[in-house]
């Protein structure tokens, strides 16, 4: 057997796998051998069926067989003895007069190769970083959230500007029939709101659905439909009140304190606002490093320049996945993935280059660690550490599970070193400007 390979240019190649009768006669006979022990054939008893008989019946299917079986071996070991870094997987050359009536074979594969270029991670950016802070009002919100959820709730003999409202929405014509609660004051316009404002249960009220609620995303929840169905909807419903009350908040002293926090790690109003602060910074410091990780990436792919073998993904991908593609579908799937694999190559060059590597044991603590977060969100603060692993193990077993995860902790030890090689312009904003800036 002879495998060699030809440069058709500096992203494409040809390799040339030649086999010859010598390469698996052995194997072939070793399977037919086996086959003739097992036949069972009329007329014969079983293991003394003529090998002639046996070669003849089996003997071609055998050998196309194993002579796939030792090209496909034969190329993964050339490719990796060759150490030949390439895009997608080798593409079979179909020869119209190629022939299984022979015993020499000579077998051609296209090879995409990845381009060859530098990522420059220490020149000049104008990337931002950017640092939000929990302003007072949002604190104060929060506060106010707080006395309102662990408040006394109020029966209201009629309706007022920050009453509860319980009833059921319906409109027939689009099977809407969904019992809801929602505040007076989260209507929009003076309109809606004077309706409800001494109105008593058993009141039957007409809505217009457009423009109902200040927050768009109200109405799909009251109504009970998707998003997309509530942001075309433009109809009449019919509200019948069933209830009507109202929250007393909760008073700022020991008690709620000891509900809130029962370790005792807060005792004043002070101390729940630096709680507040803290918890909501930490909250938005993940947005913040995600639009930070989105932004390197952006920059990346636009500043480092290399070619693809474009003609070679695009072929590749016509057979690649479950369903075959078109030539015009496979180059509409390249264009909307170029970008992508475009940084998965910048990505695994700067890992290589700056010795960025992911052990199995570091995945398994970070397992660990967000398995460790999600019980503690139900009670369980101090969990068993074989309890841990257990679930840990049983979690990586599941292999798209396992590659979230390794996903996750890559752009961790990624933004870690992006904050410490790169050179960032800084702003602090408020959480509603940074959305403003950032999502426009």
């Amino acid at each position: 057997m002879n495998i060699t390979k030809e440069n058709v240019d500096a992203l494409n190649a040809i390799v040339k796998v030649d086999i010859v009768a010598e390469d698996y006669k052995d194997k072939v006979t070793e399977v037919l051998n086996d086959y003739r022990k097992k036949a069972n054939i009329p007329g014969f008893r079983k293991g003394n069926v003529p090998m002639g008989m046996v070669r003849k019946q089996y003997g071609k299917a055998v050998m196309i067989d194993e002579v796939n079986k030792l090209l496909q071996e034969s190329l993964n070991n050339f490719l990796v003895e060759e150490k030949l870094d390439i895009l997608g997987n080798p593409l079979p050359v179909v020869k119209d007069d190629f022939s299984w009536d022979t015993e020499k074979f000579s077998f051609e594969f296209e090879l995409g190769l990845a381009p060859e270029f530098d990522v420059d991670v220490k020149g000049k950016n104008k990337i931002t970083e950017y640092k939000i802070v929990a302003t007072d009002e949002l604190i104060d919100k929060e506060v106010e959230n707080i006395q309102n959820r662990y408040g006394k709730l109020i029966t209201l003999e009629e309706g007022e500007e920050h009453a509860n409202v319980t009833g059921t929405f319906v409109n027939e014509e689009n099977e809407i029939n969904k019992k809801s609660t929602f505040l007076v004051n989260d209507l929009k316009g003076k309109k809606n709101e004077k309706k409800f404002i001494g109105a008593k249960v058993g009141d039957v009220i007409e809505l217009d659905t457009k423009k109902l609620f200040e927050e768009d995303f109200k109405l799909s929840q009251v109504l009970g439909v998707t998003k997309e169905v509530a942001d075309e909807l433009d109809t009449k419903v019919t509200f019948t009140i069933e209830e009507i009350n109202r929250t007393e908040p909760a008073d700022l002293d020991q008690e709620l304190f000891g509900k809130i926090f029962p370790d005792g790690s807060v005792t004043t109003v002070t101390e729940l606002k630096e709680k507040i602060k803290q918890d909501a910074e930490g909250q938005f410091q993940q947005q913040a490093d995600q639009q930070l990780l989105n932004a390197v990436t952006e920059h990346f792919v636009e500043n480092t320049k290399f070619d693809l073998p474009a003609d070679f993904l695009q072929k590749w991908l016509q057979t690649a996945g479950e369903k075959e593609l078109t030539v015009e579908e496979a180059k509409e799937e390249y264009t909307k993935s170029e970008k992508g694999l475009r940084y998965q190559l910048i990505e695994g060059k700067i890992m290589k280059d700056n010795e960025i590597k992911l052990e199995y044991p570091e995945l398994l603590e970070y397992t660990k660690g967000f398995i460790k977060a999600q019980m503690a969100q139900f009670g369980n603060m101090n969990p068993e550490e074989e309890e841990l692993n257990n679930i840990a193990g049983r979690v990586l077993s599941n292999k798209d599970e396992a590659q979230r995860l390794q996903t996750q902790l890559i752009s961790q030890k990624l933004l870690t070193f992006f904050k410490e090689n790169m050179k960032f312009k800084s702003k602090e904003l408020s959480y509603e400007d940074f959305i403003k800036e950032v999502y426009k």
